[in-house]
């Protein structure tokens, strides 16, 4: 018995362990298409609506619209707490219709721990252009559900604003504190004018 124990150690010792590894994967967000609206204004309340959309394998996107302006939550929200903060930008703003998520992958299990999303912020100019910014976002989970911005990297004017922002999020986005001072990387172009506010 003690050899056929001591056969089954070498035989696991000599496996190769399969290394965890870090991936990109997409996913589209268009809300004709991939959202549901949960609420929404009624006559004369305004404008604003509250979305719940399809993200990366059962993980929920959820938008929150008000006055041109938009907050997301990737992942799971804290229970009961759809919208635990507002987390936009100051000037009018709109997102792309694609999510970057930064993925790890350990055997068969994989967790989405952080997404890259493009947004386009009205900064005022009077030719109407905007500023891209690549917003780094910490995935909510199942066991935590806490999300939130950690990073904001200026697209415009700013070289290698996608590699920046992967290694942002792969080197901070787990053990980020929502509520901690978001990383900033800006090039030529100043980051503009962001909120976070406590709901």
């Amino acid at each position: 018995m003690r050899a056929i124990f001591g056969a089954l150690v070498i035989a696991a010792a000599a496996m190769p362990a399969v290394a965890q590894e870090i991936v990109s994967e997409y996913t589209d967000l268009v809300p004709d298409r991939h959202c549901s609206t949960f609420a929404m204004a009624d006559d004369g309340e305004g404008d604003w609506a509250s979305m719940v959309c399809a993200g990366y394998r059962g993980y929920p996107v959820i938008i929150h619209y008000g006055d041109l302006r938009e907050s997301i939550f990737y992942g799971f929200p804290p229970d009961g707490d759809l919208a635990p903060a507002w987390e936009s930008f100051g000037g009018f703003n709109s997102t792309g219709d694609r999510v970057e998520w930064r993925i790890e992958r350990d055997g068969g299990r994989e967790t989405p721990f952080a997404t890259i999303h493009r947004w386009f912020v009205e900064d005022g100019a009077a030719d109407g252009s905007k500023v891209e910014v690549l917003v780094v976002e910490k995935v909510g989970q199942i066991q935590g559900r806490e999300g939130c911005a950690i990073a904001y990297v200026v697209a415009s004017g700013n070289a290698d604003a996608n590699a920046k922002a992967r290694r942002i999020a792969d080197t901070q986005a787990r053990d980020f504190a929502c509520g901690d001072q978001p990383v900033i990387d800006a090039g030529s172009v100043p980051v503009p004018e962001f909120t976070r506010s406590e709901n």
